[in-house]
């Protein structure tokens, strides 16, 4: 998986957002929020040009290539996991479980840090590449509802 620290693969086609299913609405809504924040900042390039309103007023951009939110079980977000780490072509971020266990950042990277990468349980996964690349991978997942 890319890293801030490597080179991102050109500017995404596609992005979905895929949140664990077992999340009730407040902590998927978190989830997604947290995942699209980051996508942005790793991505500038998927904020749109600012909107204009009839009054002439200038509000920031928002993402013109659209964004999906899905869901999944566990295993598929880990089977998305494997195949993000495996493919450079392909950006995505990780959510892990600690993430919603508490308000410390540091906590949380101190949690995140004495699990192996395999037995990362994550609440969402955020993914951005080619549109087929991405729509292979998540073209059979349900939307968010």
């Amino acid at each position: 998986m890319n890293t801030s620290a490597t080179i991102l693969p050109p500017s995404p086609e596609r992005c979905v957002i895929v949140i664990n299913q077992q999340l009730a609405a407040g902590h998927a809504a978190n989830a997604a929020a947290v995942l699209a924040l980051t996508l942005g900042q790793r991505h500038p390039s998927l904020v749109g040009a600012p909107l204009v309103d009839a009054d002439n007023r200038e509000h920031p951009g928002l993402i013109p290539i659209g964004i999906s939110v899905l869901v999944a079980d566990s295993e598929q977000l880990t089977q998305l996991h494997q195949h993000l780490l495996n493919d450079d072509e392909m950006d995505g971020i990780i959510f892990p479980v600690g993430g919603q266990q508490t308000t410390d950042y540091a906590a949380f990277r101190e949690a995140v840090s004495v699990v192996a990468t395999d037995n990362l349980q994550l609440l969402g996964i955020a993914l951005a590449g080619k549109k087929k690349v991405v729509r292979k991978l998540t073209g059979k997942l349900a939307l968010l509802g």
